[in-house]
């Protein structure tokens, strides 16, 4: 059997809630303690340079304001625990970190190339300085497995408008995306691009499953 493909034996233990408290907890540790955020968010300064390689774990349980960290958890809690009840927690907490861990070394990675390119010109490399935090890359994979395991579930926009849940994903790639170019946020939708193509890549190269033909197969009928 191909090692990657190799599956877990099923066992749900609740990762999600477990995820939710953590994320909590440090929030509530880094209100009250002063912490620098750039030590444990993840940056080129901090990674490359002064060698912190704990950052791509560590990232992920930073944010930014009691706004960023509630939205983050309640979609956690959304998506989160239907798709750990359908893989299994083990499976879950590996889908997660992977692709919380990879999302943010493809964003390290473009603002690292950037600054380089902007040093050749004699430029500052301000895309060195930004640290990446949340847990939006990770959350935004799970969002899209949720997608491919429940692809006929429908999803209340504002508690109003019902999408399928493949729709949803749809429209959030291409909002993150235009958001990429044109929105001069602080969001990190790169990131949030990343989480969704790797959360794809882990489906084709893990489990052996191709979304489009899923979502293709269930509207088929």
């Amino acid at each position: 059997m191909n090692i990657l493909r190799r599956p877990f034996n099923y066992t749900f233990f609740r990762a999600t809630l477990a995820l939710i408290l953590v994320n909590i907890a440090v929030h509530f540790l880094f209100s009250v303690f002063p912490v620098n955020k750039n030590f444990f968010g993840l940056n080129v300064v901090g990674f490359v340079h002064n060698h912190f390689y704990w950052q791509p774990l560590t990232y992920m349980f930073v944010h930014g304001d009691f706004s960023h960290l509630f939205f983050n958890m309640l979609a956690l809690i959304f998506f989160g625990v239907a798709t750990e009840r359908a893989l299994g927690s083990k499976e879950f907490l590996l889908m997660y970190f992977s692709i919380g861990v990879l999302s943010g070394l493809f964003s390290l990675g473009v603002y690292y190339f950037y600054g380089r390119f902007l040093l050749s010109y004699g430029l500052q490399p301000w895309t060195w300085g930004i640290s990446l935090i949340g847990a939006s890359g990770a959350i935004y994979g799970i969002l899209f497995a949720y997608a491919v395991l429940f692809p006929l579930s429908r999803i209340f926009i504002w508690g109003i408008i019902p999408l399928p849940a493949p729709i949803m994903v749809i429209g959030y790639a291409l909002i993150e995306f235009f958001s990429q170019f044109f929105s001069s946020s602080n969001v990190a939708h790169m990131t949030h691009l990343a989480g969704f193509a790797i959360a794809w890549l882990y489906f084709v190269v893990r489990m052996g499953v191709h979304p489009i033909r899923v979502w293709k197969d269930a509207y088929r009928r």
